[in-house]
């Protein structure tokens, strides 16, 4: 049977779904942008460049934590950068490289993470942490938020580092080593093993998670095999008990047949024995009956005497 934690977090998640399909929100995609735009609009000029801002988002999308960041493309190639859960190291790339930028940090938690449930195939796998999604946009005093558009984050000679330590649900649960999922943008979901453990290690923006894989189906129990072999006996009994029944009813259709033909059997020989009759058979009443020939019967004198020849 699933551990504990495993039936847990699978009942988790499924309350969580609930959540989310009632926010009317199914694409990853489209939760991305609108957090972008939230993001964007709330910036303005009171973002610091270099500087993590938390981002404070409507209540309907309660439970999503968003951390954003100013750079200039410049700055971030030579110096990198850590972003929360997301270290960037010295010389990654970004195209197109736009004079000045923001980076968003997102951690969906446990209410919006099985969106990805939806959008991608974890057949065989459950998460295990929120997912961590790391974007980044132009954005500048002279940018309208409209006319902002994505910018790819490439690793240098170092890849890009995503902790998650404070994040996954089994960093206290010995035994279970989680596996990094990386969510591509067509759709695929590439599994690997951590680079140590709860950090994974990435070549470009995007969305990470730890997945395990879904604990096989508990094997039946005691009970319910004793209710299957009840089951068979009861097919077993009826099945032979209907075939019984229908071989006495045939039995009983086969004498009923014998008994017609030995009584209609019966009944031609006694029409045949009639007309094969010598003697004449006349009708009394309605009633048909033998009768013989008249027949004038010798006569005996009493006392042994016999009549003299004549």
């Amino acid at each position: 049977m699933g551990s504990p934690f495993s039936l847990t977090l699978i009942i988790l998640l499924s309350l969580t779904s609930v959540r989310v399909e009632a926010q009317g929100i199914k694409s990853a995609r489209l939760l991305d942008l609108l957090i972008r735009d939230y993001t964007l609009k709330s910036s303005g000029v009171r973002f610091k460049t270099g500087m993590v801002h938390t981002v404070h988002l409507p209540a309907n999308f309660s439970g999503i934590k968003v951390d954003a960041v100013r750079f200039r493309c410049g700055s971030l190639r030579r110096y990198g950068a850590q972003v929360k859960e997301f270290h960037l190291g010295i010389g990654v790339t970004l195209q197109p490289c736009a004079e000045r930028l923001v980076v968003i940090r997102q951690n969906l938690d446990l209410n919006w993470s099985p969106i990805y449930y939806a959008n991608y195939d974890l057949s065989g796998y459950q998460l295990v942490s929120p997912i961590l999604g790391l974007l980044a946009y132009n954005f500048g005093s002279d940018v309208n938020v409209s006319d902002s558009f994505e910018i790819g984050i490439h690793a240098g000679e170092k890849p890009i580092t995503i902790d998650f330590s404070n994040a996954s649900t089994t960093a206290n649960v010995s035994g279970v080593r989680p596996l990094c999922a990386s969510f591509e943008n067509d759709g695929r979901v590439i599994i690997k093993v951590p680079e140590s453990l709860f950090v994974c290690v990435a070549k470009r923006h995007g969305h990470y998670g730890l997945v395990i894989k879904s604990p096989p189906a508990p094997p039946p129990s005691m009970q319910m095999i004793k209710r299957k072999i009840s089951l068979w006996k009861v097919v077993v009994g009826s099945s032979v008990g209907t075939a019984l029944g229908v071989f006495l009813l045939g039995m009983l259709f086969v004498a009923m047949f014998v008994q017609v033909k030995k009584k209609a059997r019966m009944e031609e020989m006694e029409r045949r024995a009639y007309e094969e009759e010598a003697l004449q058979v006349s009708m009394v009443g309605h009633v048909r009956a033998p009768t013989a020939t008249v027949t004038r019967t010798t006569p005996i004198i009493e006392h042994g005497s016999r009549p003299y020849p004549s």
